[in-house]
């Protein structure tokens, strides 16, 4: 079993930055970790999940949507199994349950259906 515990969310206004973190735990623990894809996706309010960032294994790979480019920013720590994304120059439309998802042997796809551990996802709020 892979455990995601997300943490970090919360209100803040529009131009200010938050930053999430994804602590893994469970067969995605220890040097496992390294083996998995993680990504962060979102849900807004009457809205479909959708594709946030993705980093690879190694840390060196990372993917971000279109309208995060520039703003966001994946990374992780493999000995710490722990994945972050910054998230800058915060607009009201990036509010939305952010939710850390991991891919054993993935390779930082934008396709949920890749991703077969979640977390319980955090709320993040910007106030326009």
């Amino acid at each position: 079993q892979v455990l995601l515990v997300e943490s970090g969310g919360g209100l803040v206004q529009a131009g200010g930055s938050l930053r999430l973190s994804c602590t893994a735990s469970g067969r995605a623990s220890g040097r496992a970790f390294r083996n998995y894809a993680m990504a962060w996706f979102r849900q807004a309010p009457g809205k479909e999940q959708e594709f946030v960032a993705a980093s690879l294994g190694s840390g060196v790979g990372k993917v971000y949507a279109d309208s995060v480019k520039g703003r966001f920013t994946i990374s992780r720590d493999n000995a710490e199994n722990s994945v972050t994304l910054q998230m800058n120059s915060l607009r009201f439309e990036d509010t939305a349950i952010y939710y850390c998802a991991a891919d054993l042997y993935g390779m930082g796809s934008d396709d949920k259906s890749h991703y077969n551990d979640w977390g319980q996802g955090t709320q993040v709020t910007v106030s326009s």
